[in-house]
């Protein structure tokens, strides 16, 4: 049995621990491989949620080591995290001898680069996004300060030797590896793509008992009549909250019967305060959070769903994990084209993509909703099985695990 250690800035605490790591990991387990995950976790969401993911990772075998996350100063917090994170992964490779080294994104990577120099063990580059590239777009590292454009071209090298030397590379969209492939210095290198999957046992709208969605509208207060348009996720950030706000502002003069729900797990006085500043009434949004167990009720409740993303240099790399998960649940999506998602929407006739935020395009697509609403749940639900479905992405990683210790 090959033993793998997988390294993680993210928590599996955080939703996306459960939703991208944990589910990956116990599926690869069925595949003969036995796993050792260090991660490091936000302090209120590990004292929340630290017996639930050991109860998902006990029947698996799977060991857990976990680590506080620092948060300040925030500079110089990353620095000493990075630091812990080699130290014990070290640690854990001298007692432990692990295969290989599973490397979810660049700090894991550098880390997982430098084990690979020492101890001769397999380098798994998990790259998930342009990660450097991501940091200047969201404003965290302007370039035209001189630290700052130091540590961009210091990832940008690093980014380049992760590529060449990892003995395998996982892109979340087919857009990232075909930028990737314009430098001619990686022309021969073997990228798989492998998406953010869903569990679409979990997310599917066969599956919900028809009067749990009745009286979860009861207690929403959401009359029969009213048509339900949902965002899911947080707010602001990659996500364009006030674009969201103003195409459901102009969706409301011509459906007035649409409700918006936001299900969110941020501050829903800050949600309402958006809305009311781009002019939707009290009455129109209802602010709610759902834990990951309840999502797909509060989910049968949605006639259809939004979310725009930041259509930055770095988002061709990114494959929002709630696109999978509507599609489970048979839901069609207004979006924007970012990464795959444009491609996979008008393959699959499943949604409406925007290419601008403005009241022309937003009218544009609100002039399609008839088409939209009229959408097969089956239809929908089908395409996501061909893109996103959970069980084909652990094969996928499967079959890259496989081609790494033959070779």
């Amino acid at each position: 049995m090959k033993e793998i250690l997988y390294l993680t800035y993210d928590g599996l605490t955080d939703p996306l621990g459960q939703s991208q790591i944990i589910p990956y990991l116990q599926g690869l387990t069925k595949y003969g491989y036995k796993f050792t995950i260090l991660s490091f976790e936000k302090k209120e969401r590990f004292k929340k949620n630290e017996d639930e993911v050991r109860r998902l990772l006990q029947p698996y075998k799977i060991e857990w080591k976990a680590l506080s996350f620092t948060k300040r100063p925030p500079f110089v917090a990353k620095i000493f995290d990075a630091f812990r994170m080699k130290r014990n992964a070290f640690r854990l490779q001298k007692k432990r001898a692990f295969d290989m080294i599973h490397c979810r994104s660049y700090m894991a990577a550098d880390i997982g680069l430098s084990m690979k120099n020492k101890f001769g063990v397999k380098f798994f580059f998990d790259m998930r996004g342009f990660w450097a590239d991501e940091k200047v777009d969201n404003g965290q590292w302007d370039k035209k300060n001189f630290l700052f454009r130091s540590i961009y071209r210091y990832y940008k090298k690093k980014e380049k030797s992760f590529l060449l030397q990892a003995d395998a590379v996982i892109s979340l969209t087919e857009a990232a590896n075909n930028e990737i492939r314009k430098n001619p210095g990686y022309k021969n290198l073997q990228v798989d793509v492998i998406p953010c999957c869903a569990d679409l046992g979990h997310f599917n709208y066969e599956n919900v008992d028809p009067q749990k969605s009745l009286e979860l509208r009861r207690q929403l207060g959401i009359s029969p009549e009213k048509k339900i348009i949902s965002y899911l996720g947080s707010v602001g950030g990659w996500y364009m909250t006030t674009e969201m706000f103003s195409f459901y502002k102009r969706l409301l003069q011509q459906y007035p019967s649409f409700l918006m729900l936001f299900l969110t797990k941020d501050d829903p006085s800050k949600v309402l305060s958006e809305a009311l500043s781009a002019g939707i009434p009290k009455d129109k949004i209802i602010v709610t959070f759902s834990e990951r167990k309840e999502l797909p009720i509060y989910l049968s409740l949605c006639d259809c769903s939004i979310f725009f993303i930041r259509p930055t240099y770095s988002k061709i790399a990114s494959s929002p994990t709630k696109h999978g998960e509507l599609m489970g649940m048979g839901i069609p999506i207004v979006c924007n084209d970012i990464g795959d998602t444009g491609n996979i929407i008008l393959k699959t006739n499943t949604g409406i993509i925007i290419d601008g935020f403005n009241d022309h395009e937003y009218d544009q697509a609100i002039n399609k909703f008839p088409g939209l609403l009229s959408i097969d749940k089956k239809i929908i639900r089908q395409a996501a099985f061909k893109y996103f479905d959970l069980a084909e992405g652990i094969f996928k990683y499967s079959e890259v695990y496989k081609r790494v210790f033959s070779s």
